[in-house]
């Protein structure tokens, strides 16, 4: 007797079944909501949650005080501007330069020399010119973050203007002339200049944040195929293009050996991967770029690091790893990148998330080659640190966890026959 064939199911049939689709609903559903929540909590309303954002607050005035007054204007405005949004830092101006020149604040307001002389000298010289308060930009420190310091230095400098006016007017009383008066009620010019150019093909500051992305997907990405190549290849898991189905003989070999395999795999691919990329931002695109062999020795690594923490993952937790390592190195490292918002102006979670996500890691040493003459104090020394943290980091997790596995006796499947 024949066995019974079983008829074929139908997707009309199949989609009746609840349990089809509760488990697809759960994960799609959990995954969009935390998607949503985690994007848009970090860029939804960045000046609410801004503070302490580093600013240089440079006085050069040293002119004697007015009369009537302890201190000199400069002095004056320099006390009136502390605290607030911005994390303001008294520098001289050789001081403030450094640190625009190596990133590590976002703009400057300049109280220039002679400023109270020339201020006081207004009521009586007849002078139309009014006094100049700089402030300077950084956009190398991202479009955002440069507007955000813009913004915070030039409501300052407005802000003092019209306090200096206040005394100002009081002190030349009735005598004064109305176009005096229109002078003296807002006396300074808030002048605004870059403190820190940047190429023309830089983004507005944006390229070292799509650079780093570029670098994070050729690991992501790269790491993933050829975890799911090296197992097609192995017959640890089926080939499907298109119609066309095979499974070839399973090697035999351990899931230790197996790790080993794809690492060296990854070292090797990340090479090619890196220099396309290279290839594509500055050779093709001409995307402003100094130090290019640095530049490559550092995407290389910084892809690399990526690409072996997704083999440790992949190798420890399965099936899930692909989307336990998106998480890991998109989904909870583009919001606390800081290279888009500055870490100063998302909620205290992302910056928590900041000390170790390995996107912000990156994204500054990035930046520090792309825009800061690849200073170590712009953020390239702590990246290359963190990196080969990243990296040890990844070795260890990913064969302790294959040694444990092979030790138990778990094996990956029950081989194939050819």
């Amino acid at each position: 007797m024949s066995p019974t064939v079983a008829p074929e199911a139908t997707a009309a049939a199949l989609v009746r079944r609840p349990q089809l689709w509760l488990v697809p609903t759960i994960l799609t559903g959990l995954l969009a909501l935390l998607l949503s929540l985690l994007y848009m909590g970090g860029i939804v309303n960045p000046n609410a949650e801004l503070r302490d954002l580093p600013i240089a607050l440079v006085n050069e005035d040293t002119g004697k005080p007015p009369p009537g007054q302890r201190q000199n204007l400069g002095t004056q405005i320099t006390a009136a501007v502390a605290g607030g949004k911005a994390g303001w830092r008294e520098l001289s101006l050789a001081e403030a330069q450094d640190q625009l020149d190596s990133g590590q604040v976002y703009g400057a307001l300049v109280v220039p020399a002679g400023f109270t002389d020339s201020v006081t000298a207004l009521p009586t010289s007849g002078a139309t010119k009014r006094p100049t308060i700089t402030v300077l930009t950084n956009p190398g420190k991202g479009s955002l973050g440069s507007s955000l310091a813009s913004q915070i230095t030039t409501q300052a400098a407005h802000g003092a203007s019209r306090t200096i006016g206040e005394q100002l007017t009081a002190a030349a009383g009735a005598q004064a002339s109305p176009t005096a008066k229109l002078l003296l009620a807002d006396p300074v010019d808030v002048v605004t200049r870059v403190g820190h150019p940047i190429g023309t093909k830089s983004g507005l500051g944006l390229t070292a944040f799509y650079y780093t992305l570029l670098l994070v997907l050729a690991g992501f990405m790269g790491g993933n195929v050829i975890s799911n190549g090296v197992d097609t290849a192995l017959g640890y898991a089926d080939n499907e293009i298109g119609p066309w189905h095979t499974r070839r003989p399973t090697v035999p070999i351990d899931r230790t050996q197996t790790l080993l395999l794809k690492m060296l795999m990854t070292a090797g691919i990340t090479l090619v991967s890196t220099a396309l990329v290279m290839l594509a931002c500055v050779g093709i695109l001409g995307m402003d770029a100094s130090h290019l062999p640095l530049l490559w020795i550092y995407s290389y690594c910084a892809a690399l690091a990526v690409g072996l923490g997704v083999q440790a993952i992949n190798a420890a937790f399965g099936g899930i790893g692909q989307l336990v390592s998106m998480f890991v190195f998109i989904v909870l490292g583009l919001p606390s990148s800081g290279a888009t918002v500055p870490l100063q102006a998302v909620p205290g979670f992302y910056r928590f998330l900041s000390h170790f996500e390995p996107m912000r890691q990156l994204s500054d040493g990035v930046r520090a080659i792309l825009y800061f003459d690849a200073r170590g104090d712009a953020g390239l020394t702590r990246s290359w640190i963190m990196i080969a943290v990243g990296t040890v980091l990844a070795l260890v997790f990913g064969f302790a966890m294959t040694t444990y596995y092979d030790r138990k006796g778990l094996k990956r499947l029950t081989p194939q026959p050819a």
